[in-house]
C-alpha cells in the first residue's frame, strides 16, 4: 500500500478562496518558496512558458493605476472606473500571472496555456501551506488588450490569472464544503 501523507491531502481537500484578505502577506523568502512551486507544474518541453508581476506596497497602487487607465480606455461606467483603481488593495500582495508560449514544433499554444494556468493554483497551495491564503480572480480586465498593454505584455502573450495573496479575516474562515465528485465522473 501506498503511504499516505495527511497533511498533503487535508491541504489539497481544504482548498478555498479567501475574499479578504489582509496583512501580512508572504516576505521575500516566503514568495521564493511560492515561486519555487510554480515552477513544479506539469510543464512538457520545459518551456517555463510564464511570468509573473508581482504588486505590493505601492506597486498595488500602480496595478490600480493601470486598472484604471484600462476601463477608461475601455468605456467602462463610472462605478467600474472608480472601483478599479481599488481593486488590487483587497490583499497586501498581488501577483499577475502570464503565459508567455514559446514556439515549439512539438508543444502547441494551448498546452502552454494550461500550464501557465497550473501555476497559479500551485502558487495559491503554496502560499496555504505556508499560512496564508488568497483568492485567484479573472473578470474582464484579463481578455481587455489596454490593460494588457499596460502591463506591457507582448502580442502572443495573456494573462492567465490574477492572485490576491495575504491572511484571511478571521471572519472568513468558514471550513470549504465537501463536495461530492459522483456526478462529475464517467467510467470508461
Amino acid at each position: 500500500m501506498a503511504h499516505v501523507n495527511q497533511e498533503a491531502l487535508a491541504l489539497l481537500l481544504g482548498r478555498r478562496s479567501h475574499h479578504r484578505l489582509g496583512p501580512p502577506a508572504p516576505d521575500d523568502q516566503q514568495l521564493r518558496q511560492i515561486f519555487a512551486a510554480a515552477l513544479r507544474v506539469p510543464d512538457f518541453g520545459h518551456l517555463r512558458p510564464y511570468r509573473f508581476l508581482v504588486a505590493r506596497g505601492s506597486g498595488l497602487d500602480r496595478l490600480g493605476a493601470a486598472m484604471q487607465r484600462a476601463a477608461i480606455a475601455a468605456g467602462k461606467g463610472e462605478e467600474v472606473i472608480a472601483r478599479a483603481a481599488r481593486m488590487p488593495l483587497r490583499a497586501p500582495l498581488v501577483i499577475v500571472a502570464v503565459a508567455s508560449p514559446k514556439a515549439d514544433a512539438v508543444v502547441p499554444q494551448f498546452d502552454q496555456q494550461l500550464c501557465a494556468g497550473a501555476t497559479v493554483l500551485t502558487m495559491q497551495l503554496a502560499a496555504r501551506a505556508l499560512g496564508y491564503s488568497g483568492i485567484w480572480r479573472s473578470g474582464w480586465l484579463m481578455y481587455d488588450p489596454g490593460f494588457q498593454r499596460e502591463l506591457g505584455l507582448a502580442a502572443e502573450e495573456s494573462l492567465v490569472g490574477l492572485l490576491y495573496l495575504g491572511t484571511p479575516d478571521e471572519s472568513d474562515q468558514a471550513a470549504p464544503p465537501t463536495v461530492d465528485p459522483s456526478p462529475l465522473l464517467t467510467w470508461l
